[in-house]
């Protein structure tokens, strides 16, 4: 089954790092609790493996190159390098203020599109809608808008779950485990509860044609 996109994020960096490496050592607990800091930081994918790849470049060209990089956060210097890099270049495009309005705009006609919802979530739903059109014409820091974001995502999937056919939800779940069995053993406790229920508020979502409500975790 293919992993959603929250999902993926962890298991391409792992991927991406083992390869590099050039033998099958996985990532350890604190391994993976950075890469859960760069997802839920809103890190982009492509960004953090080029930290990765400029990390791996530089020690293959040092006087320690036969000496096998063992963790993940060998890497963590230049995965920050690689993140001024890419916020420089947002600076230099497109104005956050102007970037996250778009955003709030493309949830609010996600919310206007949903289906199939029962008529407590889709009440939430408009509402929430309205309320990112009325956000959205005000000039707002993604930091600041992001704990409001967080919140209304958790009002509306609680009303989706209240009005779910058990069965589905069932089905989620096993789908997610399924998807996630692999990496149960290997990452903290914490980190995989997290990835998991992010597994499940997309699929929950996405099955009433509504997104995740996160400017970081899109």
């Amino acid at each position: 089954m293919k992993a959603s996109s929250g999902e993926s994020y962890y298991q391409a960096v792992e991927e991406f790092f083992v390869s590099r490496r050039g033998d099958p050592l996985f990532l350890s607990n604190a391994d993976w609790t950075l890469v859960h800091r760069w997802r839920v930081g809103g890190l982009p994918l492509r960004v953090v493996l080029r930290g990765i790849a400029d990390a791996l470049d530089g020690h293959a060209h040092s006087w320690s190159r036969d000496r096998k990089v063992g963790s993940l956060r060998y890497c963590e210097a230049e995965v920050e390098t690689a993140r001024e890099r890419w916020s420089r270049a947002l600076s230099a495009g497109a104005a956050e203020g102007d970037a996250t309005a778009d955003a709030l705009l493309e949830f609010a006609a996600s919310l206007e599109s949903g289906h199939g919802m029962g008529p407590r979530a889709a009440a939430c739903s408009r509402n929430l809608a309205s309320a990112l059109r009325e956000r959205s014409a005000a000039t707002a820091d993604p930091r600041d808008v992001e704990p409001w974001l967080v919140t209304g995502e958790a009002e509306l999937l609680a009303a989706l779950r209240a009005e779910a056919a058990p069965q589905s939800l069932r089905d989620d779940e096993r789908d997610v485990d399924a998807t996630l069995a692999a990496y149960r053993q290997r990452m903290p406790p914490r980190v995989f509860a997290q990835v998991r229920e992010d597994g499940l508020a997309r699929r929950l979502l996405e099955r009433h044609g509504l997104r995740r409500l996160s400017l970081f975790l899109r």
